[in-house]
């Protein structure tokens, strides 16, 4: 038990065994930032302009700033007594004051939010101070950072006393010695020597990501309300509300549930990159209210089109510098791919905000919401797969499975083809590339992917032709669309003498057009000549495997046709058995035991083979229990090869075949036939047929699987 009203702090640190959560109080520490990111909208919302940007980030930062202050105190610290909680107090008060002023300081009155911002640094600087006392292990990283905030704080608070254009240097130097302290040297020794927690870091941070988001919404609704309803009204919001919704989906599927990866300053990058994330955020939240007004007609104001497309290129620049530092744990693609995207996607939007001015407010919104989606669709494709806490918690062990055999209570599992196997874990650099993801898909992923890149390029292009009025001769209509249309027939080398190149910017822009789209033809040839001549082979192996009798011998049969017909010449099997096998040390393996077979190759592979292996004393699968699932044997792994005289290549074939797909007791019907004129026929209707046949041999171990229910 201990007191409420005054207790010791205690110091916590990564790899303690300790889970740390968000507490109820700092959970009601982030409500108050709700406030303080409406009003400083509202000043944004009058202000859209670069001026205004920047007196809106310069007070964004330093909120920012002491958020953080609190967030990583109670990532360092546990305690939850009387005169902590007052001082969160304090400072919550600090952070409506902030709130409150944060809009004054964009018409150029500084006095109130210095001094508020002031203060809450000091109160984050008492809060360490408290600690150093009471905390001896720690006094020196009490020490550091209660010095850091303190400074900080003596400085915003000088700064309210001083001419604006000085005070708000002042500010600036401020925030700067508490923003610029985790890079320095001391700082970083520190946290080595007492790790962050970053499980709870990661927590705080994306629990301020979803009050941001969720001031874009409260903005969103707010100005759906001032527009009025009605249908047009309730369809454009749904439309912009997708922005939001698309933001969130980037930042919870990808920033959220990715891992650090180990690196000197990657965790920095990580901590940085949030600053311009969530200011962007809410500076959305603004653009996105002021699209509900955006006329379908004419084009979007400059201000509010560039702040849109500015503040979401923003956040996606940002997720990419977060992904650069960071790996997904299932994932198809390499974490690579997930940088370029966001890089691809804020180039596009700036692009699209420069030329905005040549299309209308509708298209310009349609393409961002584009862009939004696009990003969505990616990371499904990039991560079909995710973790699932039900499923994690019934997985067993291979080991344990054996264990269990050995002893005589091994359960049932359900055991699935091994080309179904979850790769969890992967390096991102040994996982798909570009190449692999489109040769291994179908024609569909192929023909969309290029179709995607074609749209995306020529717009791309498109926006720099616009971003010169008058660039582009010839045309029967204005704007974005020529230029687009423009764009295509340039890249496609069409050229139908209509529209040419007005201006020395277009004949540079044509030039580096045409490069650019001589390299991508030759790209998506490379890849449509490789997909396309990719060999493939005609090999249709037996559904099942059967136990049968030959020449007085149980043995293991399967069949193999070449459904094509064409000639493939020194076909040559394996046979291979995958056995869950524990030694008598305790050590698990998965063996795999190459099959003797009665012939491993033929000459000429034209119609059926019949491949057999004798299941005697010698076999690896003598004695095993066939036709079950809780069994040692895992599979039975079958590869053909052979050279194919249409291609000209080699193809290969594999297969593989689960123990319930073994059949004892049976054999294959024939499916050769000799026709009246000579001709033989092969019927691959009854090609995966079997009848039964009587077991021969019983004195071979073989147990056959007990009759079905």
């Amino acid at each position: 038990m201990r007191s409420r009203w005054f207790h010791a702090p205690s110091l916590h640190v990564h790899g303690q065994g300790v889970e740390k959560r968000a507490t109820w109080l700092e959970l009601f520490y982030d409500l108050i930032f709700v406030a303080a990111f409406i009003q400083l909208g509202n000043g944004l919302s009058t202000h859209a302009d670069a001026p205004g940007m920047l007196l809106f980030a310069g007070v964004f930062v330093p909120m920012w700033v002491s958020w953080t202050g609190f967030t990583f105190f109670e990532n360092r610290f546990t305690v939850d007594d009387f005169l902590h909680r007052m001082l969160v107090f304090g400072q919550m008060g600090c952070v409506g004051a902030m709130a409150l002023s944060g809009a004054g300081v964009l018409d150029g009155r500084l006095a109130p939010f210095a001094l508020a911002t002031g203060v809450s640094l000091l109160l984050v600087a008492l809060m360490y101070a408290r600690t150093i006392g009471q905390i001896e292990e720690a006094r020196d990283y009490n020490a550091l950072w209660g010095g850091v905030f303190a400074v900080g704080g003596v400085i915003w608070i000088a700064a309210a006393f001083v001419p604006t254009a000085i005070g708000m240097a002042l500010g600036a130097l401020a925030t700067v010695v508490v923003l610029t302290a985790p890079v320095t040297k001391r700082s970083r020794e520190l946290n080595e020597k007492y790790p962050i927690d970053f499980e709870h870091l990661g927590e705080r941070y994306a629990l301020l990501t979803i009050i941001v988001l969720g001031e874009a919404f409260v903005k969103l609704v707010g100005g759906l309300a001032a527009e009025g309803s009605g249908s047009t009204a309730y369809l454009q919001a749904g439309a912009v509300l997708l922005i939001t919704c698309g933001v969130w989906w980037v930042y919870f599927d990808d920033v959220a549930g990715a891992r650090l990866r180990k690196g000197r300053f990657h965790w920095l990058i990580w901590f940085y990159a949030h600053l311009p994330l969530q200011m962007a955020i809410v500076a959305l939240g603004v653009s996105v209210k002021k699209a509900l007004a955006f006329s379908w007609d004419v084009s979007a104001p400059d201000g509010y089109r560039w702040l849109l497309a500015g503040t979401l290129g923003m956040v996606f620049a940002s997720v990419a510098a977060i992904d650069s530092v960071t790996e997904r744990k299932i994932a198809e693609l390499s974490d690579r791919a997930r940088v370029n995207a966001r890089i691809l996607s804020t180039v596009l939007l700036v692009v699209l905000a420069a030329a905005g001015r040549a299309m209308s407010g509708g298209l310009f919104l349609s393409l961002v919401i584009g862009l939004t989606l696009a990003q969505v669709v990616f990371d499904m494709m990039m991560a079909p797969l995710e973790e699932d806490a039900a499923g994690a918690a019934s997985m067993v062990s291979l080991h344990d499975i054996a264990k269990e055999r050995q002893d005589g209570t091994q359960r049932t599992v359900k055991r699935r083809n091994l080309s179904e196997a979850i790769r969890k874990g992967a390096p991102s650099s040994l996982r798909r590339d570009l190449f692999f993801y489109v040769i291994e898909g179908s024609w569909t992923r192929v023909f969309a992917l290029f179709a995607v890149a074609f749209v995306i390029v020529n717009l791309f292009f498109a926006g720099l032709y616009a971003l010169e009025p008058g660039s582009i001769g010839g045309t029967h209509q204005d704007g974005f669309a020529a230029a687009f249309f423009f764009s295509v027939q340039t890249m496609s080398t069409i050229g139908f003498g209509g529209m040419t190149p007005a201006t020395p910017y277009a004949d540079a822009l044509v030039a580096v057009e045409a490069a650019t789209s001589m390299i991508g033809v030759a790209i998506v040839t490379g890849f449509m000549v490789a997909k396309a001549t990719r060999p493939t082979n005609s090999a249709l192996f037996s559904e099942v495997m059967v136990v049968t009798t030959l020449h007085g011998q149980p043995t293991l049969q399967f069949r193999v046709g070449n459904a094509r017909g064409n000639e493939v010449v020194d076909a040559r099997v394996t046979v291979s058995a995958v056995l869950d096998e524990l030694s008598p040390e305790g050590h698990h393996f998965r063996r795999i035991h190459d099959l003797d077979l009665h012939r491993t190759r033929t000459p000429v592979f034209m119609l059926s083979w019949t491949v057999s292996h004798t299941l005697d004393e010698k076999s690896p699968l003598h004695g095993l229990k066939f036709g079950g699932e809780d069994g040692a044997l895992m599979a039975i792994i079958v590869t053909l090869t052979g050279h194919d005289g249409t291609y000209g290549q080699t193809v290969y074939a594999r297969h593989t075949y689960e123990p319930t797909d073994v059949r004892v007791g049976e054999r294959f019907v024939d499916v050769l036939h000799q026709l009246d004129d000579g001709r033989l026929m092969i019927d691959y209707s009854k090609f995966h047929d079997t009848c039964a046949e009587e077991l021969a041999s019983e004195g071979a171990g073989l147990q056959p699987p007990p009759p079905s229910e």
